[in-house]
């Protein structure tokens, strides 16, 4: 990657964890009875023949990390813990209600926050309380994020003991000064700890999130950090670009100044010697910022096409519906996207009320539908074509002449009917994507609502 076309190409934009992005859901012709037929139909469509997913949102951090963009709230008190899982099984009832049949789980992510605030037993309750309405799929698969200083063996046995065979370990980096920085401390010792805990379990997926680009961040720390992860062998990893947005996040990303944050020539020898290192210890480059050893689902589920991106990142499987519990929860029906309520109070006062505590979506239309399928085919396949008149809308001419000059920086391939990403081109992959993203495209942004691309 060269350093002029990490500064031609190193721009604001979507992660493109949907289409269209959370800033251009058109929110004003939303409703809720739409957004119930859109689920409606998709649980018809899709809940016998590939189940349904669930992403349950559980927001409690004890402490504040500075490098998270996520929907969280810091608090020590674990009272909290009680109440909203009686909330949280509340609103799954309410959507059990409008079921026409019992739903086929095929997924189950957990994630936050920090889902190992929660005691094991409380999961526990969580997780039957949630399969007491419910049908597990043959091939289902369950995860969770885990907080290496406070997941428990318990936490680990009893989670397994449920169903779970998948876990994430947040580590970001190992060293001290960069920890500081971002207010998350934790040793290698802990880290090794949990991971070995959970191969002696049975878990069959355990990965690592690690972050480069964050403040004070060096490439020794980057190769230091790396080494320490090999050793410990997780079956895949995130290696992700750090998303610098304090004027979204404000004091959140704030515990250090922009000066101290690596950029651009900098910050692409941090990716380019993660990546080879990586790549030189056996893992493999999947999707955008994801990397997965021959043996893991992630890696199989990329060489068979089936790879799938959504609100939970990338899943190994796809599901038409996915329902998200909890406060900030994003459900996708493939047809619409809806957001719960943010604030914790209004959750909870919602629910009291019978509601479903959705307070924005987006219902699609065609084209967004069409735009959405090429987006997903580029950022979990790197190709896409529209050989099929269905996969075709009329401003892909003007997109294809705009991305021919990506095309002579050799970050694509042009065809006739398609879009191949070169490897050269998979760092700028969002970047392509936003080639297709009319929405954007129509009403350019005035503020700063995006990270940096690169």
């Amino acid at each position: 990657m060269s350093i002029s076309l990490v500064q031609k190409y190193n721009v604001p934009g979507p992660r493109y964890t949907s289409y269209p992005t959370v800033p251009y859901w058109d929110e004003n012709s939303f409703t809720l009875t739409g957004w119930k037929e859109t689920f409606l139909r998709s649980f018809q469509e899709s809940n016998s023949s590939e189940g349904i997913s669930l992403y349950i949102h559980l927001p409690f951090c004890e402490s504040l990390c500075t490098f998270c963009g996520c929907h969280k709230r810091i608090t020590t008190r674990h009272e909290l813990e009680h109440p909203y899982i009686e909330a949280l099984l509340k609103e799954w009832k309410l959507y059990c209600e409008l079921f026409t049949e019992k739903p086929i789980i095929k997924e189950i992510h957990l994630g936050g926050g920090t889902p190992t605030f929660f005691s094991a037993e409380n999961l526990e309750k969580l997780i039957t309380g949630i399969l007491s309405r419910a049908k597990k799929a043959i091939n289902y698969e369950f995860s969770f994020e885990g907080h290496p200083n406070n997941t428990t063996r318990g936490h680990l046995q009893k989670l397994y003991d449920l169903g779970f065979r998948r876990v994430s370990f947040g580590v970001q980096d190992y060293a001290e000064k960069v920890q500081n920085a971002i207010h998350r401390n934790q040793s290698f010792h802990n880290v090794a700890k949990v991971t070995f805990w959970a191969k002696e379990i049975g878990y069959t997926s355990i990965s690592h999130d690690l972050i480069f680009g964050l403040p004070f961040q060096t490439l020794e720390n980057v190769i230091d950090t790396i080494e320490k992860t090999k050793s410990l062998s997780p079956d895949r990893l995130a290696f992700y670009s750090y998303a610098h947005v304090p004027w979204i996040k404000g004091n959140g990303q704030r515990g250090f100044k922009d000066e101290d944050v690596p950029k651009d020539d900098q910050k692409r020898k941090l990716y380019e010697v993660g990546k080879a290192l990586l790549t030189h210890k056996g893992y493999h480059e999947i999707g955008m910022d994801h990397f997965a050893l021959e043996e893991d689902s992630m890696y199989k589920s990329f060489k068979g096409g089936k790879l799938h991106r959504n609100f939970m990142g990338y899943t190994s499987s796809k599901t038409q519906l996915m329902i998200g519990l909890g406060v900030s929860s994003i459900s996708d029906s493939w047809y619409g996207f809806a957001q719960n309520e943010k604030k914790l109070e209004t959750y909870y006062e919602r629910l009291k009320q019978n509601e479903l505590p959705v307070f924005r979506g987006h219902i699609l239309s065609q084209e967004d539908l069409v735009i959405r399928q090429h987006i997903l085919n580029l950022m979990c396949q790197f190709s896409t074509s529209w050989d099929n008149v269905e996969n075709y809308f009329k401003e892909l001419t003007e997109i294809v002449i705009e991305l021919s000059e990506m095309e002579k920086d050799g970050l694509v391939v042009l065809g006739d009917k398609s879009i191949t990403i070169t490897d050269k081109g998979k760092p700028f992959v969002r970047n392509i994507c936003m080639a297709l993203d009319l929405r954007l495209k129509r009403k350019a942004p005035k503020t700063k609502l995006f990270s940096m691309t690169v």
